[in-house]
């Protein structure tokens, strides 16, 4: 994703309204610009359609297979809230990682200095992007869900909806960690080990096929610290039939509580984020830029 650098138009302040919303809104067109991008990229949507289909083909595999502790629930009825949850958690962390990992290597956050309320406008431009680009893999999964799988949601149009809200809240919560670890890392090559390692351990303890039930006492406690245990649990809260939250931890659904820690997070992300990345483009210069082209220039020859 590289920055958009404003022409001497677009850089100049608005004829009316505030310089910052006038940001906002170049960052949104920033956003859905890079977001038609991705559609017409053909690594990215072949890329989504091939894990999407994958998941798919192999939960219609399994399609027979019961819960043990559920009457009538199905392994894939019970992933799918898991499976949206890490869609979520890997699109909103790692996408922004390695994005301004890389933005910061190729000079992008050091123009952001000249440019007026850039990093407003690159913040921006960085949520709408990514929290769009969730939206081809969630409908890859949902749409040939019912016709593949049977209905996913046991409580009707009201359920979408809140499905739809637990989605956007989950965004809001994890997307700024992904900014955070882009920020701290600083180089891609960091991101890998600093970034995916610990999202893939999280993803697969904190209960991506199901509730993580069958870890120790200590474990439990300490994935429920996370945002994507709490984005599964709303979204199974939302999705399984009665008698379902039987399985989780503790024995009852806690949407809430859920609302609580997502809303948290998301408060606690939005305040770092801007700060780590304002931080971030203050300390970049044109010495740092050229030293890091000339590793990479030693390190390639």
């Amino acid at each position: 994703m590289s920055a958009t650098t404003p022409t001497a138009r677009t850089g100049a302040a608005p004829r009316s309204g505030s310089p910052r919303a006038f940001a906002v809104r170049l960052g949104l067109r920033r956003g859905v610009t890079e977001f038609g991008h991705m559609l017409r990229s053909p690594e990215d949507v072949g890329w989504n359609a091939v894990i999407g289909v994958a998941i798919i083909v192999y939960l219609w595999t399994q399609r027979d297979t019961a819960v043990a502790g559920a009457d009538g629930l199905t392994l894939p009825e019970l992933a799918l809230p898991g499976i949206l949850a890490a869609t979520i958690m890997f699109g909103m962390t790692l996408g922004p990682a390695f994005g301004l990992a890389t933005e910061v290597e190729d000079g992008t956050v050091l123009r952001l200095r000249a440019t007026p309320r850039g990093t407003t406008t690159y913040t921006v431009g960085m949520v709408t992007g990514q929290a769009l680009g969730a939206v081809p893999m969630l409908a890859i999964l949902l749409l040939p869900w019912p016709f593949l799988l049977g209905n996913p949601m046991h409580q009707g149009a009201g359920g979408w909806a809140a499905l739809v809200g637990w989605l956007l809240l989950g965004t809001l919560a994890v997307l700024p960690i992904g900014v955070v670890v882009g920020a701290l890392c600083g180089r891609p090559s960091r991101v890998l080990p600093f970034g995916v390692a610990p999202v893939v351990v999280l993803a697969f303890v904190s209960g991506v096929f199901g509730p993580p039930t069958g870890l120790p006492g200590w474990a439990q406690g300490a994935v429920q610290g996370f945002p994507l245990y709490w984005l599964a649990h709303g979204l199974r809260s939302t999705t399984l039939p009665p008698g379902a939250e039987a399985l989780e931890i503790g024995g009852a659904w806690h949407p809430g509580l859920a609302v609580l820690v997502l809303g948290a997070w998301a408060v606690a992300g939005l305040v770092a984020a801007p700060l780590l990345l304002r931080r971030l483009t203050q300390r970049e210069s044109a010495g740092a830029m050229a030293a890091r082209l000339q590793a990479h220039l030693q390190r390639a020859g």
